[in-house]
């Protein structure tokens, strides 16, 4: 190889081409994406890959606007730092929660991988949903998979002009519509609504329907699959959850090969060739544009396009389905049917899988539930942490902060617990209002005698908060320990 002089683009290189005797070449090293036109298909797959885009799309548009006891249903107020979801009100406290569903996403995303692949790219990632939505006004507005192609390549005219601008703006409005929806969850939907037709949105809500609408404009709308081929580490690291008994989309090479054209109706065998028809429509479905007869690739995100095009070939040449079809490595190698392949499913692998995921879900429900209708936290006041009051009785001054985790008003009772002959001011009777959190401050004191007794230093002491019966109400106990000082 000859080097490349001071002026040459850094993006290329020189090489020597042997063929030609002197001459030399100048080969690109960075090759320029050609832009993927997928054809539409319509089978068993895309009807269940759009039923996720229904329910998913339901859920996330629809939720903002339910309410639940007089309020928005679930929403994430950062401004007082209180979480509704629905019947539940969480505080940052309540972070462990949100940790748990981290931990219970990553162990369901394992067992499905491990079981089928990429199950949760190909059906209900937002890349993939998003894609698919954006993908269906664009066939609507500029056509099938030939008129776009044909429509691309002509000059610019009047109808060029308006079809591209149509599907331009369809796509900004929803991805608009995708950034305030999403900026509902974190300001109530319907006060930014009003915002929004007053244009008096704040700078931060405008910054992130903004943000979060560009973002959707551009990963759906031109990134694609370039987002899932070398933004996601997912498509890295799946390789590493699959096994030989991983159900993966596959070209049953030994049914296909030697592939070829032929008539409807022709004897594949007697013309000496496979099933494969080399029709191509499974490369033209192909959301990220790889041929799924060159075996498994990691740009594959197991949409299953491929099969619902290929069994419609098969359907029509006379041929089974499943040329293409889910199937594990062994079973294609070793020819097993579905009950020899469907039995390996349930391996040690996955069983482990499966437990690990049921405890934390169970574990999760049961914290959920059974976590107490308010929490307390305590801090020692750091002006004085301990001093010497009237008669001798040593005071110890703590701030206790009760949260009302319920949508009702409750009432409250401070006290002490571990420190003899201890009286409390303040807490005696508190009123919290829903939701309400309130920081009260309390002065616990010991007599001298008792002082006397406990020695100096730092002794234990819980706090006691009781939330008084309400009705048939159960009464509900909160104890929080910390110190108490006893000065020399």
């Amino acid at each position: 190889m000859s080097e490349s002089s001071p002026h040459q683009d850094p993006g290329k290189r020189v090489i020597p081409i042997q063929a030609v005797g002197a001459r030399e070449e100048t080969v690109s090293l960075y090759k320029k994406g050609e832009k993927i036109y997928a054809r539409e298909v319509k089978g068993w797959f895309t009807k269940w890959r759009w039923a996720f885009v229904w329910l998913t799309q339901i859920v996330f548009y629809c939720t903002p606007w339910l309410m639940w006891n007089d309020r928005q249903a679930v929403l994430f107020d950062l401004t007082t730092r209180r979480f509704y979801m629905f019947n539940l009100v969480l505080y940052p406290q309540d972070f462990i929660y949100l940790t748990a569903l981290l931990v219970i996403s990553a162990y369901g995303l394992f067992l499905f991988t491990a079981v089928a692949g990429r199950l949760w790219c190909g059906y209900a990632c937002p890349q993939s949903v998003y894609t698919e939505i954006f993908m269906w006004m664009e066939r609507k507005i500029e056509g099938d998979r030939v008129r776009r192609m044909k429509l691309d390549k002509s000059p610019w005219s009047v109808e060029k002009v308006w079809r591209k601008t149509a599907k331009q703006l369809a796509w900004i409005a929803f991805a608009l519509w995708t950034g305030y929806t999403f900026v509902g969850y974190f300001t109530p939907v319907r006060v930014l609504a009003a915002e929004v037709v007053s244009l008096s949105m704040g700078p931060w809500e405008l910054f992130w329907v903004l943000f979060y609408g560009f973002a959707t404009y551009g990963n759906a709308g031109y990134m694609r699959e370039q987002v899932c081929k070398y933004m996601c580490p997912y498509a890295r690291f799946q390789s590493a959850m699959f096994d030989r008994d991983t159900l993966i989309i596959s070209y049953d090479t030994k049914r296909g090969e030697p592939r070829g054209s032929r008539k409807r109706g022709a004897d594949a065998k007697a013309l000496n060739q496979g099933d494969c028809v080399d029709c191509t429509l499974c490369v033209q479905v192909c959301p990220v544009g790889i041929d799924i007869r060159n075996g498994l690739q990691y740009e594959c995100i197991g949409c299953a396009a491929c099969i619902d095009v290929c069994d419609s070939v098969m359907d029509k040449v006379g041929s089974p389905r499943g040329l293409v079809r889910y199937a594990t490595l062994n079973s294609l190698e070793n020819g097993w049917g579905r009950k020899e392949m469907w039995s390996r499913v349930t391996r040690p692998r996955v069983l482990i899988y499966t437990a690990i995921l049921a405890a934390v879900v169970v574990a999760f429900v049961h914290s959920v539930y059974s976590r107490p209708p308010f929490r307390v936290d305590i801090v020692r006041d750091r002006g004085a942490l301990a001093r010497v009051v009237d008669e001798g009785f040593v005071e110890n001054v703590y701030r206790v902060q009760i949260m009302n985790a319920s949508e009702n008003t409750q009432r409250y009772r401070l006290g002490v617990e571990q420190l003899q002959q201890a009286q409390v001011e303040g807490g005696q009777d508190l009123v919290l209002g829903p939701a309400e959190a309130r920081w009260v401050p309390i002065a616990v004191r010991v007599s001298p005698d008792a002082a006397g007794r406990m020695g100096s230093g730092a002794h234990g002491v819980t706090i006691l908060v009781e939330q008084l019966r309400q009705g048939s109400e159960p009464q509900v106990d909160v104890r929080e320990k910390s110190t108490f000082l006893v000065p020399r």
